[in-house]
């Protein structure tokens, strides 16, 4: 990394156009900063403009304006250069199937310029490092999801890059798996790496980055730490009625859109969801006048980044 570096990466008014028969502006003026150590995610509904924005960070797409650059060095006019410093794990499976685990290890050390035995060095140590030992001689497809994305993230650090990028990294994953991945994640901090994710979890995103960036339209609607955003946008409690008698449902939203406390209320497939700003005050009367529908069940969701997230970015679903 270049001397006096302070911000590992850096993008600034960056745009990116497809031309067509229909002109699309998959970025829209991005400007982001990330810290050298950080864990940072990025997130945003399907088509924000995410992973667009990756690809460009990574030298796999030219922006159309705007300047990327990481450990200080233009992505742009010096690809080759800047890779040195990128390590990238895709949303899907780009193991070599013909390779054995400590194969795609090893090559991708000679790729970058290791001798035989350096390369074999690192990759002994990246199978001990991420549990892979027993399953050096496996190839791709012998191995789970969970198994093969760890060897993708050590694979993409193997030449010791500063900064990793991360596209949906939990995509596809069971809840174990995704958890020894946060785990392997986390873990990367203490080699110095930072780390860039995007993820459509929002738990995920809420549990590992010091700071996020929700995206919409290629735009950047907001940027902070979560709990600094929660904050900031009035996170919401939301606050799930489970009624018996679905008849009158309507009725009871509108009455409830004028109580005290109350910012908002659904009509949704068994009862109502309410958003307020705090639960307690309010679930009392939301109880009583809930009642004559024949109330069934109660459910509170605290505030979280997923609240933060459907208030900045609506709650309709997007292809």
């Amino acid at each position: 990394m270049r001397t006096g570096v302070r911000v590992i990466v850096e993008i600034e008014a960056l745009t990116k156009i497809y031309e067509g028969k229909q002109r699309v502006t998959a970025v829209d003026g991005i400007d982001l900063e990330v810290q050298p150590g950080e864990i940072f995610g990025l997130l945003g509904p399907n088509g924000a403009g995410k992973t667009t924005t990756i690809s460009i960070a990574t030298t796999r797409t030219l922006p159309t304006s705007g300047r990327v650059r990481i450990a200080g060095v233009d992505v742009v006019a010096h690809p080759a250069e800047a890779r040195r410093f990128i390590g990238v794990v895709p949303q899907y499976n780009t193991l070599d199937r013909s390779l054995t685990i400590y194969e795609n290890l090893y090559y991708h050390c000679r790729y970058f310029g290791f001798s035989h035995g350096q390369a074999r060095q690192r990759s002994e140590e990246l199978l001990g490092q991420f549990l892979l030992l027993e399953r050096r001689k496996a190839y791709p497809a012998q191995l789970s999801g969970g198994l093969a994305q760890r060897v993708q993230i050590a694979r993409a650090i193997a030449h010791r890059p500063k900064v990793l990028f991360l596209d949906e990294p939990s995509a596809g994953l069971d809840p174990q798996s995704r958890l020894a991945m946060w785990k392997a994640v986390e873990e990367l901090r203490k080699e110095g790496i930072t780390v860039v994710l995007t993820t459509h979890y929002m738990e995920e995103a809420d549990a590992l980055s010091d700071r996020v960036a929700i995206v919409d339209h290629g735009r950047m609607l907001a940027i902070g730490s979560p709990q600094k955003l929660k904050e900031t946008f009035g996170a919401q409690t939301m606050i799930h009625l489970a009624l018996r008698q679905m008849e009158g449902a309507e009725a009871l939203a509108t009455g409830l859109r004028g109580q005290a406390g109350v910012q908002s209320v659904e009509v949704v497939g068994d009862g109502l969801r309410v958003f307020t700003m705090g639960g307690e005050g309010v679930l009392a009367e939301l109880v009583h006048a809930a009642s004559p529908l024949g109330l069934r069940d109660i459910a509170i969701a605290e505030p979280s980044l997923e609240t933060v997230f459907i208030q900045l970015t609506g709650r309709d679903l997007r292809e």
